[in-house]
């Protein structure tokens, strides 16, 4: 097939992918907010607390429509590398909402294992538990298909090498990252059924056996914890892109190595990596060719563009090349006189 026909197919797959994230956010939405009411109104804090865990999640999902949004947005005169960061800057501010959710409940579940004065309506927190089990199970049913969906079509996600600012490279990104957020948010619906199950079994507990009603703090301080453990890695991942650090799955030595493998490179004067957002890396490097290789520079770009976004998956790069010239002494004058 031509490049328009495969451009077709996978914008129908995206749309597809989409179709099915949304509904997922909209059931996730849907269910927090009866999981808060039902907690609300059977005084339980592991549900509510359940349903902050759920936040995070609709968060990641938002999260991934809005990467998938943005990647089909063009740059401006403004924003020359588009509006990537955005999704960074929302995952902060969900994290910051979720910890502020998290810290009143703590201190909640801190005063009810102090003063042992509440009660809990175990037929309200048994059926909203329940419930949260049923529709963990179809959030995992759903996410998987769209998974499957759309997980065949990557195998090769830069089978080609187009230029650094063409629609193909942050279109084959964009599904690329999709797809590992769409697993991604499979896996974090994997760890909802968990918890949901570990509600249903305190909620069980507490309305067969009244007295054992401390095992709903209990359940919102293990849950708080797995709240940090599913977030934590967020905020370093995001702290790592404001920062412009290179992305954990790339070593810059190996980069090295492999440009310098590369015939008539002579040395790398410069190479900057770092992501415009989550999936989307780009590259800066300034190559200097061999002594009387200068007429072989459109082969050494091609083959370092090639290295750099199909073995190393560039969203963008920029390859800068100059003729050989003879290590200068980097100190100056004054700098020379005053060593003398």
């Amino acid at each position: 097939p031509c490049g328009g026909c495969s451009s077709r197919r996978e914008r129908c797959k995206q749309r597809k992918v989409k179709k099915r994230l949304t509904l997922a956010a909209l059931l996730y939405l849907l269910f927090m907010t009866g999981e808060l009411i039902g907690g609300y109104v059977a005084n339980s804090l592991a549900i509510m607390t359940d349903a902050l865990h759920m936040l995070t999640d609709l968060s990641g999902i938002i999260l991934t429509l809005l990467a998938l949004w943005l990647s089909a947005k063009s740059p401006t005169k403004r924003f020359t590398f588009g509006f990537h960061r955005l999704e960074v800057l929302s995952a902060i501010i969900s994290v910051l909402l979720v910890y502020i959710l998290m810290a009143f409940l703590l201190y909640e579940a801190v005063q009810r294992t102090i003063h042992m004065d509440y009660e809990i309506n175990g037929d309200i927190m048994l059926i909203t538990a329940a419930v949260g089990v049923a529709v963990n199970l179809i959030m995992g049913f759903l996410l998987n298909q769209s998974g499957h969906l759309h997980s065949h079509s990557h195998s090769h996600p830069h089978s080609h090498v187009p230029q650094s600012n063409s629609p193909n490279t942050a279109h084959s990104s964009s599904h690329g990252h999709s797809s590992l957020a769409v697993r991604a948010a499979f896996v974090h619906a994997l760890g909802d059924l968990v918890q949901s199950i570990g509600v249903l079994v305190a909620a069980y507990i507490i309305r067969f056996k009244p007295e054992y009603k401390i095992a709903d703090p209990i359940c919102t301080y293990v849950f708080s914890i797995l709240v940090v453990l599913t977030t934590v890695r967020i905020l370093c991942d995001t702290g790592v892109i404001i920062l412009e650090g290179v992305p954990r799955h790339l070593n810059v030595d190996r980069i090295k190595e492999d440009l310098l493998k590369i015939e008539d490179v002579y040395s790398i004067e410069d190479l900057n990596v770092w992501s415009l957002t989550a999936g989307k890396t780009t590259a800066i490097v300034h190559l200097q060719l061999v002594p009387g290789s200068s007429s072989k520079w459109e082969e050494v770009q091609s083959k370092a563009r090639q290295l750099l976004l199909n073995t190393f998956g560039m969203y963008q790069c920029s390859v800068q090349l100059q003729s050989y010239k003879q290590e200068m002494s980097k100190t100056c004058a004054s700098c020379q006189s005053s060593s003398a």
